[in-house]
């Protein structure tokens, strides 16, 4: 199972989706901090906690320059009572995006170039639960987070940029990793 499903329907897209990878950047921290402000801000008493997770995340490797968020809230009733407040923001409003129990958001810059991604999972979650086990196992075992850099980098230059094969090329690993990361957090 993806941790996230960020496949693209180029018939919704403003402008089409360019893959790229960068190394990580310590601005990608600041610029979860600013973003979180704003969206805890947007969701208010709907919002239990918000996490930075995804590759931008984890230092040294790695990512697709989107910041990917973690809500989680009390309730998916609740989020879609704020999602006027999301789209003030510039929040585009996916629904379950092929995750049962979660609402996506995406933003995009002016320029059209994707800058958010906002994962929404009511507390306790077990999708919540991964998300960080995975996050976590990365951030302690920094050999197996450069081996998903790596990775990464391998199938960017062989998809040339197919965001689809892309993530099917990274499904193996996120599994095995996944389930290591689990056992460990339970641990």
């Amino acid at each position: 199972m993806r941790l996230a499903n960020f496949a693209v329907d180029s018939a919704d897209m403003k402008m089409p989706f360019v893959l790229t990878i960068e190394p990580h950047r310590i601005s990608w921290c600041q610029d979860f901090a600013s973003e979180a402000a704003r969206v805890r801000n947007a969701l208010g008493c709907a919002l239990n906690a918000l996490h930075h997770i995804g590759s931008t995340a984890i230092p040294r490797i790695y990512a697709k320059p989107i910041i990917d968020m973690l809500a989680e809230v009390t309730s998916l009733a609740a989020v879609e009572g704020h999602v006027h407040v999301l789209q003030a923001l510039g929040y585009e409003a996916m629904g379950a995006f092929g995750i049962p129990g979660r609402r996506y958001f995406r933003k995009t810059n002016r320029s059209g170039r994707r800058t958010h991604h906002l994962h929404a999972f009511v507390q306790r979650s077990p999708h919540i639960v991964r998300h960080l086990a995975f996050r976590d196992f990365l951030l302690a075992h920094p050999d197996t987070a450069q081996a998903y850099s790596e990775l990464k980098r391998g199938l960017v230059k062989s998809c040339k940029g197919d965001l689809e094969a892309y993530m099917d090329g990274k499904d193996a690993f996120i599994a095995e990793v996944e389930k290591r990361a689990l056992g460990w957090a339970s641990s």
